[in-house]
């Protein structure tokens, strides 16, 4: 149970070229699919507010230059105008690389902070995992169901001043690490975005009003020594949904990391 193998470290080129094979076959994927997604900003009326959230966007973080989270607000606000009022119908799909398309330095996203294999780095557009995450924890509160959502391999920030419980977001990278929501429901949806000066803020609003409620909490969280020595760190989150007649609760993603710190640093010895 839980456990991880060691990390393989893979050539550049490897990593470069298996990368676009998978941005191929999910371009292949969208043409050809019969899945609907959201395209259209809404045209209907939406105001019952479902969900809101926001996160600080200059997070001081340890190592790492503070161009690259000034950067990050720049590549925010330019991917979030082809996500704001987006309306989600029923039966549709809701992918976020599909209606940002890929960041590159022509539509004006510069160099941001990225993980690969666990280690910060930069690369064009990084930063857009904030998003990923900010949705997700929006979505999760909401009767969208996820279809795709991923997670980094690695835990590379200790938890301080998490708002959230670990593993409560979703890491991008276009356009196949992808997160995608279905409309499961009658109603509509539609999702705001916006900037202000601190935050990155995200609102779900819908058609009719809803008649349940949603909460999201963390459950067997756990830190586990791996056989070749390492960390690891694993949880569920689970959504709990209250509706006037019962109380009913669904496991929406588990979460298996390595860590790339040491777990026990801030203990006292004894």
């Amino acid at each position: 149970m839980n456990e991880i193998k060691k990390p393989i470290q893979r050539g550049q080129l490897r990593q470069v070229l298996g990368k676009e094979y998978f941005i191929l076959k999910r371009q292949w994927d969208w043409f050809f699919s019969d899945k609907t997604y959201s395209k259209q900003t809404f045209t209907s009326s939406c105001n019952h507010s479902v969900f809101k959230h926001r996160s600080l966007v200059l997070r001081p973080l340890k190592d790492v230059d503070m161009y690259l989270q000034e950067n990050k607000r720049t590549n925010l606000k330019i991917a979030i105008q082809h996500l704001n009022d987006i309306e989600i119908k029923p039966n549709e799909y809701f992918s976020l690389w599909k209606l940002v398309g890929r960041p590159t330095k022509r539509k004006g996203y510069l160099e941001g902070l990225v993980l690969k294999s666990g280690k910060i780095d930069k690369d064009t557009g990084g930063g857009l995992c904030q998003l990923g995450n900010l949705l997700f924890w929006i979505f999760a509160h909401s009767p969208l169901t996820v279809k795709e959502r991923y997670r980094h391999g690695f835990d590379v920030f200790p938890d301080i001043n998490r708002k959230v419980p670990f593993g409560a977001g979703a890491t991008l990278s276009y356009n196949y690490i992808d997160l995608q929501i279905k409309n499961e429901t009658k109603n509509s949806f539609v999702i705001k975005l916006w900037m202000d000066d601190t935050h990155l803020n995200g609102e779900l609003f819908s058609k009719e009003k809803l008649k349940v409620s949603f909460k999201v909490e963390e459950r067997n969280h756990q830190i586990k020594q791996q056989f070749w020595g390492g960390y690891s760190r694993h949880n569920q989150i689970f959504k709990i949904i209250t509706s006037p007649h019962a109380i009913t609760e669904k496991m929406i993603v588990e979460n298996h990391a390595i860590m790339m710190y040491d777990p026990f640093l801030g203990e006292k010895k004894a």
